[in-house]
């Protein structure tokens, strides 16, 4: 698949990858979350995981994270040393009772940080994800979307080198994920290597460099942002589905739309209508 994307620079692929994934599959009773994935993180990118609900994104998440045991398949480094990895699942679950500065204390003193670093790296991330003026809140009183920035600054503690974010702006409204992608660019900026998880094209197509769409619980599309927004004469979208339900609407984006059996073919008049045909896809 093709997908549209913002106007900003994306940086020429380092070749180096930190992990890969290997035919990774994954069973809930007679739902299959994951069908034999396989795809490798490039180091240094911001890497987004498209998809739309239930496509397979949190499993995969908690897989790579080691929280979750494939059925199938598995998670390795490239190199022979495990990167360090920090996670921020989508269901936020907190000790409300703490305040928020304790627990990010706590969570410091987990990372087996010593008293004078986890102070500084606690006022960092706090800094960094606009919640200083939480930080005396018990947990309990934050709103959604603090709660998602607390979130965010815990996988900041302990300074990892491999953050696995999903769906981090979810709850948080338009100012605020316009900062959470401003600060995940400076994370990569910094060297660190991003997974992100979306379902909105839109978002995703702000702060990532790398893009692997999932769908049904199988890759359907990987790709350099760059390479996926290179405008070409005609898109060819490959799917394993029936398009029937839906090709009537795509084709009234465009009358240079067509359908050739589970292909579907996006001339050169319709190119602009990349985003919306991907949004109806998914």
């Amino acid at each position: 698949m093709l997908v549209g994307c913002a106007n900003h620079p994306h940086p020429i692929s380092s070749g180096l990858f930190v992990i890969e994934v290997q035919n990774v599959s994954k069973h809930y009773f007679n739902v299959t979350a994951l069908n034999d994935v396989s795809l490798k993180i490039e180091q240094g990118a911001v890497t987004a995981l498209l998809g739309p609900n239930g496509a397979g994104k949190s499993t995969l998440f908690r897989i790579i994270a080691g929280i979750l045991n494939a059925d199938a398949g598995r998670v390795r480094p490239i190199r022979e040393r495990w990167p360090t990895v920090a996670y921020k699942p989508d269901r936020l679950a907190f000790p409300n009772h703490l305040k928020v500065y304790d627990y990010l204390v706590m969570v410091g003193k987990l990372s087996n940080l010593g008293s004078a670093e986890i102070r500084r790296q606690v006022d960092s991330a706090l800094d960094r994800v606009n919640l200083n003026a939480a930080a005396a809140k018990k947990i309990s009183a934050l709103s959604k979307g603090m709660r998602q920035r607390l979130g965010l600054a815990q996988v900041l503690i302990g300074n990892p080198s491999l953050l696995l974010l999903d769906e981090p702006t979810n709850g948080l409204d338009p100012t605020g994920q316009a900062e959470i992608q401003h600060l995940i660019r400076q994370l990569q900026a910094e060297g660190k290597t991003v997974l992100v998880s979306s379902h909105q094209l839109h978002e995703i197509t702000t702060m990532c460099t790398q893009i692997v769409i999932i769908d049904h619980g199988k890759i359907r599309y990987t790709s350099s942002m760059g390479e996926a927004l290179a405008v070409r004469p005609k898109v060819t979208i490959q799917t394993d589905r029936d398009l029937t339900p839906i090709a009537a609407w795509i084709g009234h984006l465009h009358p240079d739309i067509s359908f050739s059996g589970n292909n579907l073919i996006i001339g050169e008049a319709a190119i602009g209508t990349r985003r919306q045909v991907l949004t109806l896809l998914l």
